[in-house]
């Protein structure tokens, strides 16, 4: 448990800034306060024109300009010129920003820990169970008004910030009548082949939770014997009862479960929404509602191979297991090669109602979000160098794996969301929200099965056996709740002081965090002992896995055991956050050029983490898990002052300069500091986190250069450099057939780089074309002590996450007559460190993906739209090296869709 609390030199200086700024004399005030004189005046009328693509790329710019600390926008209409579906892929956009798993955003080249995400400036839950980043692509662009990026810190956000804050807005209320409606189809060109399987969604069976209690998660016949006290009698003897229960226990898990093919299967989706404005005479106000929903469904199928190096690999070794000599020669401990087919679901709803009465308004905003995934994999796994040492070419026998799993996430968001102006008093504005939300996900299908093929020396399948080994077949069952309360407010007041405009800031922001994860793990082990022939023909492999029946199970003596750990070991864990902190900021214009913005934000961390158990029947239990010491290991605290200053010269209409300085903090996620196992769905690496691991400060500088052309063209060049302290970086450890990742505290971190974006109009060339898009150089460094990573090769290295280099390239085109537009767009980032490598493997490097996708869009008409789009047209797919090696690889495909909107 650490508490620490400073005020630093620059903090101190802030604050000085503050008191001399707010020293207001009360005379302005009373001044600003006395009765406006209506005024009217004529409002000159002005036509301007501009192209779909163009002029919604450049429509933002203006909100960028006005921001007081480093920000880019995207507007609602960006994102549907471009065909961005939800946030995650519209980001993309974004200078530095590039996206992981389709779901994750990494900012200037630094992984998702260093980004955060807001909606409307509240703090939620994210439904994944491997990060505490929301995974932005649940959040449709349906809803989405804009999407800020904000790269430098400002005091009235969160500290914990480290590459850039994402704050989703949602769309406002209408001001009059609107109606749309929209249906799209699509295929991924690998899915032409799908695999299904028969899904049970019954979680665990009634019979084996009171089972678990019964006998304290101990199915073993001793036990039960003992739990039932059963002695032999005359026809049967008390291991032959014991058994009998344990059978009857393993029967009641699903077991008809195989795949099956089937043929191509198209992506498809709908969404609509409806809203209005009404006048109401009593207050004189108005009400609006807005209601959105939306349902799209998807499929892939993706080749993969995933491979664990062997420490003896040599520059020569083979990457191949077709002959002897390559398995002899061979590069990895195990090669495993399957087939990976994905089906997913999502369904949103929005509710919005609000009324406005003057300079009032108050919204309540009702978000409901679904978001499964249906997988099926399936393949073989070699071990050239490992300890069984199957191959094909070796020794004619290879592992063969099926799994099945069905994860269900879900997010519920209830908002309240106020905004006044107080013309009466000086100008006073103040907003607030107050947030409650729920992110659960649920997994109650999670099955594996492993077997053994049998070849002959020619490489021919003989047959499918279930050997005598332990887990032939895993049953897992994973729940977790997170329950997050956020609340906040913010005042503002402007006024002119000494010929200078000012506006002071102070706010409130309050976030309460709960989470509970329980996972349970069932093996069925043959306990005969013998070797079981399950299959004999190819043809008929996909349905291996239904040999679990009735009869198999009560002849063979299948065992079903209970995996949870022993005590203190656990597998559970629960966890609170309390975040309080408040903040005071001050913008002021000193002269027509130079504008100077700062603050300071208070925050109180704190958190309670704690593994636990579902094994916990008596005193003695509680005290075990629950023990004073554990409490106080897995406790945090942490209350600090955090600086922020931004200085800008405003070079007219045209150009403009920023300085900006902050210091933040990136603490890590719940689960990263919990030491409960699960496997992480981006890298497919089993991780742990450690208890212990602390935060890092970080001290972050920006400079920005910004022009803006006559004829709106506009580019900026920006350069950064971070410091971070502690840093949190993740090593690997090396099993027998997988990686182990676990997460360290470096000695010290920096990054620093350069950014360059631009929006440039090529009518030279031909109306209506023109190219938008940013390119980001940057460069880290990261000391870990090796005394604390294990046999870590590269003490010093890149930092975990970080890609050397990101581009984003978007080629335009609008029709003079605006019927047509088209947008070619190519993103790429280099290649980065997905963990430390040790015992003189390299580091595991991510290799670049060079996504081009292009989108076109037909406007038959003033309502309609028609958007067709192809989405890795360069069919690239995705790799891992470690010391110049393949371990990783991912078929990602090709893929088309087609989409209709109308707008009444």
């Amino acid at each position: 448990m650490s508490t620490h609390y400073k005020l630093k030199p620059v903090a101190l200086a802030v604050s000085l800034g503050l008191i001399t700024i707010g020293s207001v004399n009360a005379q302005p005030q009373a001044e600003q306060s006395s009765p406006a004189v209506e005024q009217t005046s004529t409002i000159e009328e002005v036509v301007t024109t501009g192209t779909r693509l163009q002029g919604s790329a450049a429509a933002v710019v203006e909100e960028r300009k006005n921001q007081a600390f480093v920000a880019d926008i995207l507007g609602a209409e960006q994102l549907s010129r471009t065909g961005d579906t939800d946030a995650a892929s519209a980001l993309r956009r974004v200078t530095g920003l590039t996206l992981v798993d389709g779901k994750y955003v990494y900012v200037r080249g630094l992984g998702e820990r260093y980004s955060s995400a807001r909606l409307n400036g509240a703090s939620i839950p994210s439904p994944d169970l491997t990060r505490n980043v929301i995974p932005l692509d649940i959040i449709p662009s349906t809803i989405i008004e804009s999407l800020a990026v904000q790269k430098a810190f400002s005091p009235s956000m969160p500290a914990a910030f480290g590459g850039g804050n994402i704050d989703i807005r949602t769309k406002s209320l209408p001001d009059d009548f609107l109606l749309n409606i929209e249906a799209g189809i699509g295929y991924n060109e690998n899915a032409s082949d799908l695999y299904t399987y028969n899904r049970n969604e019954n979680a665990i069976p009634a019979d084996i939770q009171q089972a678990i209690v019964k006998y304290r998660g101990d199915f073993s016949l001793r036990n039960i014997i003992n739990t039932e006290g059963f002695t032999d009698s005359e026809t049967v003897n008390a291991s032959q009862q014991a058994r009998a229960i344990n059978t009857q226990l393993a029967q009641s898990l699903p077991r008809d479960i195989k795949l099956q093919e089937e043929s191509f299967n198209p992506d498809y989706k709908l969404k609509a929404s409806i809203g209005n404005r009404f006048d109401e005479d009593f207050f004189g106000g108005s009400i609006g509602v807005l209601l959105a929903a939306a349902y799209d469904t998807k499929w892939d199928v993706s080749e993969r191979r995933n491979a664990v190096l062997s420490e003896n690999a040599t520059a020569d070794c083979s990457t191949s297991l077709a002959t002897e000599e390559d398995v002899t020669n061979s590069c990895y401990n195990t090669v495993s090669d399957t087939t990976l087919t994905t089906e997913t679901e999502r369904t949103n709803g929005v509710f919005s109602v609000g009324y406005d009465l003057n300079t009032h308004s108050v919204s309540y905003t009702k978000l409901y979000l679904t978001d499964s995934e249906d997988e099926s994999e399936f393949g073989i796994l070699q071990s050239p160098n490992g300890s069984n040492l199957k191959t094909i070419a070796g020794s004619n026998i290879a592992n063969r794996e099926h799994e099945f799993k069905y994860e269900e996430r879900t997010l519920d968001i209830d908002q309240v969301r106020g905004q006044h102006t107080f013309l009466d008093y000086w100008g006073l504005g103040f907003d607030w929200q107050y947030t409650e939300s729920t992110a659960e996900t649920d997994i109650p299908t999670d099955m594996s099965y492993r077997f053994d093929d049998i070849y002959d020396d020619q490489g021919n399948y003989q047959r499918t056996i279930v050997t005598g080994d332990d887990n032939r077949a895993v049953y897992q069952y994973v729940d977790m709740e997170d329950h997050v309360k956020s609340y906040g407010g913010n005042f503002s007041l402007p006024m002119t002081l000494a010929g200078l405009d000012i506006e002071l800031k102070a706010g409130y922001d309050f976030v309460d965090k709960a989470r509970y994860y329980t996972t349970d793990r069932f093996a069925m082990d043959n306990g005969s002992g013998l070797r079981i022939t399950v299959n004999e023909n190819m043809d008929n492999i996909l349905g291996v896995t239904d040999y679990l029946t009735d009869d198999v199970i009560a002849d063979n003596n299948f065992i079903l055991s209970y995996r949870e750990p022993t005590p203190p070991d656990a597998d559970d864990y629960i966890a609170v956050q309390k975040t309080d902190a408040y903040y005071g900021e001050f913008d002021v214009f000193l002269t027509n050029q130079w504008r100077l913005s700062g603050g300071l934000r208070w925050e109180d961390f704190k958190q309670v983490s704690l593994a636990t158990s579902s094994l916990i029947f008596d005193r003695n239990d509680i005290e075990t898990f629950y023990s004073q010491e554990r409490i106080l290991n897995g406790t945090k605290q942490e209350d600090d002052i955090y600086p922020a200053m931004s200085l800008t010269y405003i070079g007219g209409d045209n150009y403009q300069v920023r300085l900006g300085y902050g210091e933040t903090v990136v603490r890590p996620d719940i689960r990263e500091t919990v030491p409960v196992a699960y496997f992480d769905t981006i890298t497919d690496i089993r991780t742990i986190g450690r208890a212990g691991l602390e935060s890092s400060p970080m001290t972050n500088l920006d400079a920005r250069f910004e022009y803006y052309a006559d004829n709106g063209d506009n580019y900026t060049v920006s350069a950064f450099y971070k410091d971070i302290d502690k840093p949190i970086e993740s090593v690997l450890s090396v099993g027998d057939e997988e990686y182990t990742l676990n997460y360290v505290n470096g000695e010290s971190a920096e990054v620093y780089g350069v950014e360059f974006e631009w929006l440039h109009d090529l009518g030279y060339l031909t109306n209506g074309l023109f190219t938008t898009g940013n390119l980001t150089f940057s460069d880290s460094e990261a000391v870990i002590d090796p005394a604390l990573a294990g046999n870590l090769t590269n003490p010093t290295k890149r930092m975990t996450g970080h890609s050397e280099y990101v581009a984003n390239f978007q080629l335009g085109y609008d029709s003079a007559d605006g019927i047509h537009s088209s947008s070619l767009v190519y993103n790429v980032f280099g290649e980065r460190i997905l963990a430390a490598g040790i015992g003189g493997r390299g580091d595991a490097l991510e290799q670049p993906f060079h996504s081009l996708d292009w989108v076109y869009n037909f406007y038959p008409d003033f309502n309609s739209q028609l958007t067709l789009k192809v989405k890795n047209l360069l069919n690239e797919d995705q790799d891992v090296t470690q010391s110049g090696i393949q371990v990783q690889a991912r078929e990602v495909g090709r893929i088309l869709s087609l989409s209709y909107r109308y707008e009444f």
